[in-house]
């Protein structure tokens, strides 16, 4: 099979049916960010797992997925996209083998690290195929519409097939169910996936390889632990330690002519507000998750799996808000439509502030019209992302995106998060029952699941005063903390308006002339 040159030529049946096989690794790699959430209670009791230990079981993935996006997206130009998502692939199934049937928990840990690693090398190579297979402007939306909606939705789907397997089968199938999925991969992505490389890809940078991880993983660390414990010497150093090696990777980046990013990317005019704008979006989708699945089980009881399914409800928006934007923007000037999907964003944030400690409904819809304009806007400016880079470069373009997500995400659980930390713990102190002691002063104050384990140690009536002023502490903090993922999203929908209005004219489309020639492969 080889690559199709022929400008803005329509993608058929065969390209279709390829995208489907192309979502498979996307719908795990997305779900495995949550598929932990209900197994991690009987993995403890049965590796005899500490407290450190389930921490780097949750993190270790994250943080190898993270520190490789942007090398595995220039691996992927340089040796083949297709190549590395089937290497990728066979990573990521031997991982879920051995995951698995971990036998320690030092086992589980290094096997979610490998884990990490393919899913780096799955994410850019996916979507670099898709803009490479639709040449066409309008089939290419529609794909990355799809993708970003499948993307979405596999977060909220992980947790709720891993109560469902845990319900019938052992921890280990949850990572089992990987392995069909990328058996299909390995057997149908030669037949239906053409294979595309840049053909002049010079020297591969190997030094630039660390620099990246010390720049990427010190940032991504500092952010959960500020996030989770607020301010810290830890968090702090973590996060100057990779603005340092980030402004190093940065100039090395600027003077090699064989750089990994290559800085005609950024010559393109909307490709830097391109990552700005995703990077927004995703602060604010992972800002509200933070506070929503807490409200779910802290605030109104649910258990986990109960939770998890009336998560599942504003996927159903999410569903059509991607596909559907990308058609209206071929209609309307795609700035107009990125700015309606922050603005809707902030309406749902804003949804949200009313919410109060028996408001099921009114989560759910707030969540609903938040997730459909943040799906949105990243379906989009992918979208737009991909249309500015030149084919040869699409696998870097696209690490460079997913890593865009990566910060977003970690930067909107630690600011959004620490908002209504602050809000809640002020609030708790001065509204909790005067004269309990001090050991249960500071399980309330901490956080609303201490609180809650508290309040059942203490007397029928103050245990219930305890539990209610800690719940009615924590939506206040919601309160605020959605009054700053709205007034971010408006922030966003400025900056798109500024930025994206006249890129129609400014520049033209990359396919109006003929791209250069990738190289042939034969399948």
């Amino acid at each position: 099979m080889t690559t199709n040159s022929t400008p803005n030529a329509r993608a058929g049946r065969r390209e279709w049916t390829a995208l489907a096989v192309l979502l498979l690794p996307l719908l795990l790699v997305s779900m495995d960010v949550s598929v932990l959430f209900f197994a991690i209670p009987e993995i403890s009791r049965t590796l005899d797992v500490s407290a450190t230990q389930q921490l780097w079981i949750f993190d270790v993935y994250g943080f190898a997925l993270a520190g490789l996006l942007i090398t595995m997206g220039s691996l992927g130009d340089r040796i083949g996209r297709r190549r590395l998502l089937l290497l990728g692939a066979l990573a990521f199934g031997a991982a879920s083998v051995a995951a698995a049937y971990a036998q320690s928990a030092e086992m589980l840990i290094a096997a979610r690290a490998v884990l990490g690693i393919g899913g780096a090398t799955l994410m850019p190579s996916t979507m670099a195929l898709v803009r490479n297979m639709f040449r066409d402007d309008k089939q290419r939306s529609t794909a990355i519409g799809i993708f970003s909606g499948v993307m979405a939705g596999g977060i909220a789907l992980g947790s709720v097939m891993s109560g469902f397997l845990l319900n019938h089968f052992w921890w280990g199938s949850v990572f089992l169910v990987n392995v069909p999925a990328m058996v299909m991969l390995l057997v149908l992505a030669p037949v239906l996936v053409p294979e595309f490389r840049d053909p002049a890809p010079g020297r591969f940078d190997w030094v630039s390889v660390p620099l990246s991880m010390a720049a990427v993983l010190p940032l991504i660390y500092g952010l959960k632990e500020f996030a989770a414990d607020g301010y810290s010497t830890l968090s702090a150093v973590s996060l100057a330690a990779g603005a340092v090696f980030g402004a190093l990777f940065v100039r090395r980046q600027r003077g090699r002519t064989d750089a990994m990013i290559s800085r005609e990317l950024f010559r393109r005019k909307g490709f830097g507000a391109a990552i700005s704008l995703t990077t927004l979006a995703t602060f604010a989708m992972m800002g509200s998750a933070f506070f929503t699945t807490q409200y779910l089980q802290s605030v109104l009881g649910m258990g986990p799996l109960e939770a998890a399914l009336w998560s599942l409800a504003p996927s159903v928006a999410v569903g059509f808000a991607a596909p559907a934007s990308t058609v209206l923007a071929q209609r309307v000037n795609r700035a107009y439509v990125v700015t309606g999907g922050f603005v809707v964003g902030a309406a749902g944030y804003g949804i949200l502030a009313l919410v109060g400690t028996d408001s099921l409904w009114l989560v759910l819809v707030g969540a609903a019209v938040l997730a459909s304009g943040i799906v949105a806007v990243i379906a989009l400016v992918n979208d737009l992302a991909l249309a500015l880079a030149p084919a040869e470069k699409a696998g870097s373009a696209s690490s460079l995106m997913e890593t865009g997500h990566e910060f977003g995400g970690a930067l909107g659980m630690a600011v959004l998060g620490s908002i209504g930390t602050a809000v809640y713990r002020a609030d708790v102190e001065a509204n909790a029952p005067t004269g309990l002691p001090a050991e249960a002063l500071h399980g309330i104050r901490e956080t609303l699941g201490g609180a809650t384990q508290t309040a059942a140690g203490l007397p029928g009536p103050t245990g219930d005063s305890v539990l209610a002023a800690a719940r009615e502490a924590f939506t206040n903090g919601m309160h605020w903390a959605a009054v700053g993922g709205a007034l971010v999203l408006l922030l966003g929908a400025a900056v798109a308006t500024a930025t994206l209005r006249h890129l129609r004219e400014a520049s033209p489309a990359p396919d109006t002339a003929p791209e250069p020639e990738l190289e042939p492969v034969r399948a």
